[in-house]
């Protein structure tokens, strides 16, 4: 059974990442705990959380009007005054639906790459964030660790498996790196670079508008990979319009793919239509000469359309 996570307002030490690893409660002893208006906690530029769940969210704020916000806020000064959010968005956007005066909060000095962090990590140990969320929350999180680019993490992770595929050994500049990748996520929790690898990271590569479900949490994301397979983009749509109102199960889905790519195999292609018609005219002519004459004429047209697309593309 897994271990209940700690917030990190309650277990994050002096370098984050490192500190946080080696001692998750160095915190307790090191933060100021205070009261301050509400009005003078801003959001950040970048926030790794966008959408939140309606009746979650009115749970929690009837949570807050009964009994106040039991955990404090984690934010940083600002030097123009003031302070800036570091965790606890939810909780910030419950005390003012909730109309609080005043919220508790710990001070943290820290730059903008370890807020980033720090909230990042926040973020990703809640159970109720969305697949599309965590996937980018994760994938920020190991840009910072490792200092380099998305892009970069994703080749590395691909470069290793592909390596272990082949049985071939990675250099130790790859291992290292993969090293602290694992850490990473083993900091995180739930997920190791190969499963972050196979069932996360496809995620980013939907299509707009299933992406767009995803991050509502309309959605469970292997039903929304099993939609993505479908090529025909109105099709997918209404599969996707289907699967949501109606709930579809993982199974119904998979069904209703079956039935769609039947039903377009069993269309005729061009080709088929071509042979069929082809096979109608051998050895016979239109004994209206006007008609005949079209053919011909129609019959040049598709030649040289079918060889500017044979040029097309074998340039």
């Amino acid at each position: 059974m897994a271990k209940p996570r700690q917030s990190l307002t309650q277990s994050i030490g002096d370098s984050v990442v490192k500190k946080f690893i080696a001692d998750p409660d160095s915190i307790q002893t090191e933060l100021s705990s205070q009261s301050v208006s509400t009005k003078s906690i801003k959001l950040p530029k970048q926030q790794p959380r966008r959408y939140f769940d309606s009746s979650k969210m009115a749970q929690l704020v009837q949570s807050v009007q009964e009994h106040g916000i039991l955990e404090p806020l984690l934010v940083r000064p600002i030097p123009t005054g003031g302070y800036e959010l570091v965790a606890g968005e939810r909780r910030l956007r419950a005390a003012q639906v909730a109309k609080l005066q005043e919220v508790p909060i710990v001070v943290r000095e820290l730059d903008d790459r370890q807020a980033l962090q720090v909230s990042l990590l926040e973020n990703l140990q809640r159970e109720d964030l969305n697949p599309v969320e965590e996937t980018e929350g994760i994938l920020q999180l190991l840009v910072i660790a490792l200092d380099t680019a998305p892009q970069e993490i994703i080749s590395l992770l691909h470069q290793s498996y592909n390596a272990k595929q082949r049985g071939k050994e990675l250099n130790d500049n790859v291992t290292i790196q993969l090293k602290k990748v694992e850490d990473t996520l083993a900091v995180v929790g739930r997920l190791n670079a190969e499963s972050f690898r196979s069932n996360r990271l496809p995620l980013l590569n939907l299509p707009p508008n299933i992406l767009e479900v995803l991050r509502q949490g309309k959605l469970e994301y292997t039903k929304a990979r099993a939609i993505a397979k479908l090529k025909d983009e109105q099709q997918r749509q209404l599969l996707l319009q289907e699967a949501v109102g109606q709930n579809l199960s993982l199974a119904q889905i998979k069904e209703r793919l079956k039935e769609l790519t039947q039903a377009v195999s069993s269309e005729p292609t061009v080709s088929d239509r071509l042979a069929s018609v082809s096979k109608r005219l051998k050895g016979k002519k239109l004994p209206d000469s006007r008609k005949q004459k079209r053919l011909e004429k129609l019959l040049q047209e598709l030649e040289s359309l079918v060889e500017d697309s044979f040029e097309s593309n074998e340039s």
